[in-house]
């Protein structure tokens, strides 16, 4: 039996060692962790200026022109296309910075040290190799544009509903199956890029996102025309091009609709929409054309209603105010103007009436007509003394031919004289021949 109490005392001898020193080594990481809360402020910054110099010495030599860019102080910063894998680590530190534009990189994430730039208002990383949304940018809380489309992203974080003021956010040539509905958390946001994904229907909830106006799902996996998008009266955008959608319902119920893309998708023709909706797809040049040309006719009979209208109008005025200054009666107007026939029924009152009213014209005639009436008999007064003038002429003509008479006078009283000495030689004649 003793035997066995020796071994069981030597057994249990390194399993009283092993428990004391896990209780040494706890102590000592309480010690550490005691020390690090006591560590000041002054600490802190000091390591992490030393990780900062040692991340920059890695970094190695910037591109040229990047050294220009960070020192110049302009609030736009374009690194686009410049096969980084991670930014200057001196991009953290420029607090005026309103717009990065990283395009075209080779980043996975972004550091927490993004999160110090608080005045962003635009964030392009299209075009990396991120498989997230990194969760610094999530707290970028003044961002307005967010550009994250051609990377590697599966769905989006619960956090992203912390960028309140996101009115842009493309997401395009992705790996959404889902549409993403942490968007719903997002008032202000008006653009939505989504297309070139993988999702094969929306969410029947979608009318949640009420400031929407344009939305992009072109180059998913639509065969059936989304009705969800029927009850979205604010989209004034609307891109479902490269999907397999055979019939589209009318879309004239959609109000504010400005432009719909539907090319690439089996329909027959055009969808109906409004008279101002520009299209975008097989035979939408057409379709366009047709309604543009309807328009026109529009326009053309309702100019020539216009006209046929005002020339009715002046044809009233002109009857009233033949009414007017004749003064007759407006049924006695009406009926001459119903046609000829009653005034052939009437054919013998009618000279009667017209003389009346001839009469009663020139009673009521204005003040001018008057006056012209007075200036046609001076005109004539005029002519009267023409005709006297005349008369003078004819009784110069008539002493002319006084004086005519006077001439005839004196021939005869030389016809006279001839006579009398004929009668004179005649008379000695005889008196010769009495001898």
């Amino acid at each position: 039996m003793l035997p066995l109490a020796a071994d069981r005392r030597v057994t249990q001898a390194p399993v009283m060692g092993s428990s004391s020193s896990k209780g040494e080594e706890e102590a000592e990481e309480k010690e550490e962790a005691k020390e690090e809360d006591e560590e000041t402020a002054e600490d802190i910054a000091e390591r992490a200026e030393a990780r900062h110099r040692k991340e920059e010495a890695e970094e190695g030599e910037l591109p040229l022109g990047v050294d220009d860019m960070l020192d110049s102080g302009d609030p736009v910063l374009d690194l686009c296309y410049r096969k980084f894998k991670k930014l200057p680590c001196r991009v953290y530190t420029l607090m005026h910075l309103e717009k990065i534009y990283a395009c075209g990189n080779r980043l996975r994430t972004l550091p927490e040290r993004i999160a110090n730039l608080q005045g962003l208002r635009t964030l392009a990383l299209d075009f990396n190799k991120m498989e997230d949304v990194p969760p610094a940018v999530c707290q970028l809380v003044n961002l307005t544009c967010l550009y994250m489309g051609s990377n590697r992203l599966v769905c989006l974080p619960p956090e992203v509903r912390n960028l309140q003021k996101l009115r842009c956010l493309w997401i395009e040539s992705n790996y959404f199956q889902y549409f993403p509905k942490q968007l719903y958390e997002l008032p202000h946001l008006r653009s939505l890029q989504i297309g070139d994904n993988r999702m094969k229907k929306l969410p029947s909830d979608l009318v949640r996102m009420e400031s929407l106006k344009g939305l992009w799902v072109y180059g998913n996996r639509f065969e059936e025309f989304p009705k969800v998008l029927l009850r979205m009266e604010g989209l004034e955008v609307l891109d479902l091009d490269k999907n397999k959608i055979s019939t589209f319902p009318s879309l004239r119920r959609l109000p504010t609709l400005q432009l719909l893309s539907y090319d690439h998708n089996p329909v027959e023709g055009p969808p109906r929409v409004g008279e101002e909706v520009t299209l975008v797809g097989e035979g939408a040049a057409e379709a366009m054309q047709e309604r543009e040309d309807r328009k026109e006719r529009r326009r053309r009979a309702k100019e020539e209603a216009a006209e046929q209208l005002a020339l009715a109008e002046e044809e009233e005025r002109v009857i009233h105010g033949i009414l007017k200054n004749s003064g007759a009666s407006p049924g006695r107007v009406a009926n001459e103007a119903d046609g000829d026939g009653d005034a052939a029924a009437d054919g013998e009152e009618a000279p009667e009436e017209e003389e009346e009213v001839e009469e009663e014209e020139e009673e009521e005639s204005s003040p001018s007509e008057r006056a012209g009436v007075e200036y046609d008999s001076t005109g004539l007064e005029y002519d009267e003394e023409g005709v006297e003038y005349e008369t003078e002429e004819l009784i110069c003509e008539a002493e002319g031919l006084e004086y005519e008479g006077d001439a005839l006078e004196y021939d005869r009283a030389r016809m006279d004289y001839e006579y009398e000495e004929q009668e004179e030689v005649e008379g000695t004649g005889r008196q010769n021949g009495g001898r």
